[in-house]
């Protein structure tokens, strides 16, 4: 039986009188790429903000391995080993790429104030392990010899890699991705894909992806949820999500399923 990494049961997030997020239940198996699709404001990534404890959901439960973390502190859930990246990139501009992992890398060290004065042999073990370790993460993005680049200065298909090396810092178990290919040119977005590929087959992370690529999404995606206005209307395969009449119809609106038959049966007909 496939272990269940995360769970959302039933739940539910509100802002005033909106639903964002309403009784949504989730199942990720561990070692998946699984994609959370749906139109603008269909709520995903603020169900991915109750995930990571940005948000506290008013109902339901979340479950990590099995344990509820609904309403635990942001840095407690990433301690556990869930990190995320964001819709709009959020790095720290002034600071090098080298920088900015390092400040990934922070949970991870045992060194105070006090051993930073004193030079202490666990501030300089440490410290020299987190520099390897930032070299090691900016190499495996593809951004070696970037090190001393200002974020700011990175093209914009690098500074999404910076940002994937910074939630790589803090050895993920579950990494969820907003929007990772958004910007992003053809050639940008093919080689991303491919890495994020490589994340779960390589390190073995299971990743949670909002993306609206759909040729991302039926590429890359073991199961698919599809949600609109907060609720979840579908669930399954990529080819099952792609024939499904409910989620047609919130993308492309009343009608919207018997169109696109019309136009399937148009290409059938062309192709026979």
């Amino acid at each position: 039986m496939t272990e269940i990494i995360i769970e959302a049961v039933k739940v539910s997030k509100y802002f005033g009188g909106l639903k964002a997020v309403n009784e949504v239940d989730l199942q990720i198996p561990k070692g998946s790429i699984y994609s959370i699709i749906g139109p603008n404001g269909a709520g995903k990534t603020t169900l991915f903000n109750c995930i990571s404890g940005f948000y506290i959901p008013e109902t339901g439960d979340i479950l990590y391995y099995g344990t509820p973390i609904q309403g635990m502190p942001t840095n407690f859930i990433a301690s556990q080993g869930i990190s995320r990246t964001y819709q709009n990139v959020r790095l720290f501009g002034n600071l090098t790429a080298m920088e900015n992992v390092l400040i990934g890398l922070h949970n991870k060290l045992r060194s105070n104030w006090l051993d930073a004065i004193m030079h202490s042999p666990r501030f300089t073990r440490e410290n020299s392990w987190s520099m390897e370790e930032a070299v090691s993460l900016l190499d495996f993005v593809g951004l070696k010899g970037y090190g001393d680049f200002l974020a700011s200065n990175l093209p914009y298909g690098m500074q999404r890699r910076l940002e994937i090396a910074r939630a790589l810092a803090n050895k993920p178990r579950l990494l969820l991705l907003d929007e990772p290919t958004a910007g992003m040119n053809i050639q940008e977005t093919t080689d991303l894909t491919h890495f994020i590929q490589r994340l779960r087959d390589e390190l073995e992370i299971s990743i949670i992806l909002i993306e609206h690529d759909m040729k991302v999404v039926m590429g890359i995606s073991d199961r698919i949820t599809v949600l609109d206005y907060g609720t979840k209307i579908a669930e399954g395969s990529p080819d099952e999500i792609q024939s499904n009449p409910r989620v047609i119809e919130a993308y492309l609106g009343p009608g919207g399923a018997a169109l696109a038959e019309k136009y399937r049966s148009q290409r059938r007909k062309n192709n026979a």
